[in-house]
């Protein structure tokens, strides 16, 4: 099998090229040409590629997806960011060996997804906007010393700090929601933030899944916490959930967004708002069998 790695040494754990390589051959890779995270998208995958593996954090694998998918390839994950998100929201191994593994294994299953766009750029987890974004953006130094608790320090900094945002949705057209809230969470796999979970977003049923978390005195974000870290926040009252293909979410001018993990500046126009959309099984996943 001859696989194309795709690697960014600038992800959370860093990625050793040649080390990567030498698993994927040593795990049954008949052959294996390397790609730089930056050069995706300059050329296709190298003729004869059977699947493309991308090596980072969460941030590197819708880029990497998408130019599979321009191929007709599927794509594996080897996770070595922070959080890893995508290979615990798919249930994908995050030992490198293992991951290799899965990766080089010609009877693994192929999973159809789908691929979330927020104002054009690509997403497999989630987009937020509100708390997870200033929770990022303090997180952020601290992920080198801390690995992915530097998440819930960084969340417990923003509960303190930051304040309610005026939100409006539209979905499919139609205004479904227009108030304050903490937090707008656009979901595909519903995984972020190194172990946050929103319950029933499925990445594979071509529908994005909103939800809000609605303006309540500061103390109640500690249960809101507690349902995002097992999935049940969407059974909690003040939180809305609403699905849709094409969404438009209006927030104040220029307000950044958390796409995968990267803090996004550049989402959000003078208007306010950021546009949605879905393309179902645009991608496809290798996952155990």
């Amino acid at each position: 099998m001859h696989l194309t790695l795709v690697h960014n040494p600038g992800s959370g754990k860093g990625s050793d090229a040649d080390e990567l390589a030498s698993a994927l051959r040593d795990a049954g890779a008949t052959d294996v040409s390397l790609r730089a995270i930056d050069t995706v998208g300059d050329a296709p995958p190298d003729r004869g590629t059977d699947r493309v593996v991308v090596a980072g954090g969460d941030g590197s694998i819708a880029p990497v997806a998408v130019w599979a998918a321009k191929a007709g390839l599927p794509f594996a994950v080897i996770p070595s960011g922070t959080a890893n998100d995508f290979a615990r929201a798919l249930e994908l191994p995050t030992d490198r060996a293992d991951a290799a593994a899965l990766a080089a294994d010609p009877d693994a299953a192929i999973r159809p997804l789908e691929l979330g766009r927020a104002a054009g750029r690509p997403f497999v987890n989630a987009a937020n906007a509100g708390l997870a974004t200033h929770a990022a953006r303090a997180a952020k130094p601290l992920k080198q010393k801390l690995g992915p608790l530097a998440y819930a320090v960084g969340a417990l900094q923003a509960g303190t700090r930051e304040h309610p945002l005026d939100v409006t949705l539209r979905a499919d057209g139609e205004e479904r929601f227009r108030g304050s809230a903490w937090q707008v969470i656009v979901a595909a796999t519903g995984a972020f933030g190194g172990g946050s979970r929103i319950g029933p977003a499925s990445p594979d049923d071509g529908i994005l899944d909103v939800t809000i978390i609605t303006a309540g005195p500061r103390p109640g974000l500690v249960r809101r916490a507690f349902g995002l870290r097992r999935g049940t926040l969407h059974e909690q009252d003040g939180v809305v959930r609403i699905t849709g293909h094409d969404l438009e979410v209006v927030l104040p001018p220029h307000e950044p967004w958390n796409v995968d993990g990267e803090l996004c500046d550049d989402l959000t126009g003078a208007d306010g708002v950021t546009p949605f959309t879905v393309e179902h099984h645009a991608i496809r996943a290798v996952v155990p069998s």
